[in-house]
C-alpha cells in the first residue's frame, strides 16, 4: 500500500471515529423518521393525482354516456316523426360519442389499476412508518437513559475520586498533627526536666526565684518539725522527774 493510500485511510478513521463521537443517535433517527414521511407524503400525493385523474376520465364518460342517451331518444323521435335523416343523423352522432367513450376505457382501467397499487403501497408504507415510528421512540429513550446513567457513573467516579484524595489529605493532616503533639509533649518533659531552658520564661531569673522559695518552704518545715519534737522531748522529760520526786 503507498503511502497516500495509507494516509487517506488514516483520515477516513480519523474522521469516522470523531464522526462516531460527534453523532446523536437520536438526531439521526429523528432525520430518517421526517425523510420516510417526506417519501410517504410524496406517495400519498402521486395517489391523489392518479385519482384526479381517473375521476375527471369518469365524469368526461357521464358526460359523453349523457349526450349518447339524448342522441338516442332524438333518433327515436325522428323516427317517430318519419324524419328518417334526422334519425341517421343522431345515430352516426351517438355512434362518434360511443367510440369516444371506448377510447376512455382503457386510460381509466390503467388509472384504476395504478390507483390501487398506490393506495398498497401507501398503506404498507404508512405501516412501516408508524412501525419506524415506535422502535424509533423505544431505543430514543433507551439511549436517553442509558446516557443518563452513564453520566450518573462518571459522577460518581469522579466524586469517588476526589473523596480518595481527600482521604488522603486528611490522613496526612492527622499524620502531621500527631507528630506535631508528640514534638510538643517531648520538649515540656525536656524542660520540665531542666535539659532545656523555657524560651517562655521572663528575663531575670524568674525560676531560680521560684526554686529558691520553694527551697526555703521546705526549710521551713523541716525546722517547724525539729522544734515540736525537741518540745515532746522536754516535755517527756519534765513528767520524769516530777514522778522522781
Amino acid at each position: 500500500m503507498s503511502i497516500a493510500r495509507r494516509l487517506a485511510l488514516l483520515f477516513r478513521v480519523k474522521a469516522n471515529k470523531l464522526l462516531d463521537r460527534s453523532e446523536d443517535p437520536r438526531e439521526v433517527l429523528d432525520y430518517s423518521y421526517q425523510r420516510q414521511l417526506e417519501l410517504l407524503a410524496q406517495v400519498q400525493r402521486g395517489l391523489a393525482d392518479v385519482a384526479t385523474s381517473r375521476k375527471r376520465i369518469e365524469l368526461q364518460d357521464n358526460q359523453l354516456q349523457q349526450s349518447a342517451d339524448r342522441l338516442q331518444r332524438q333518433a327515436g323521435q325522428a323516427v317517430t316523426q318519419g324524419r328518417d335523416d334526422l334519425a341517421r343523423e343522431a345515430l352516426t352522432r351517438r355512434a362518434a360519442v360511443q367510440e369516444q367513450r371506448e377510447r376512455l376505457r382503457p386510460q381509466h382501467d390503467e388509472l384504476a389499476a395504478q390507483e390501487a397499487k398506490l393506495t398498497t403501497a401507501a398503506q404498507r408504507l404508512q405501516t412501516k412508518v408508524e412501525a419506524f415510528r415506535t422502535r424509533k421512540e423505544a431505543i430514543k429513550a433507551g439511549y436517553t437513559a442509558a446516557e443518563a446513567q452513564s453520566r450518573i457513573g462518571e459522577a460518581v467516579t469522579g466524586i469517588s475520586e476526589e473523596m480518595g484524595d481527600v482521604g488522603l489529605a486528611i490522613q496526612r493532616a492527622e499524620d502531621k498533627t500527631a507528630q506535631l503533639s508528640a514534638r510538643a509533649q517531648a520538649l515540656d518533659e525536656l524542660i520540665a526536666s531542666g535539659a532545656l531552658d523555657d524560651a517562655t520564661a521572663e528575663p531575670g531569673g524568674r525560676d531560680d526565684i521560684q526554686a529558691a522559695l520553694d527551697a526555703a518552704r521546705g526549710t521551713g518545715a523541716v525546722e517547724d518539725e525539729l522544734a515540736h519534737l525537741k518540745n515532746q522531748l522536754t516535755m517527756i522529760d519534765a513528767t520524769r522527774r516530777e514522778g522522781s520526786r
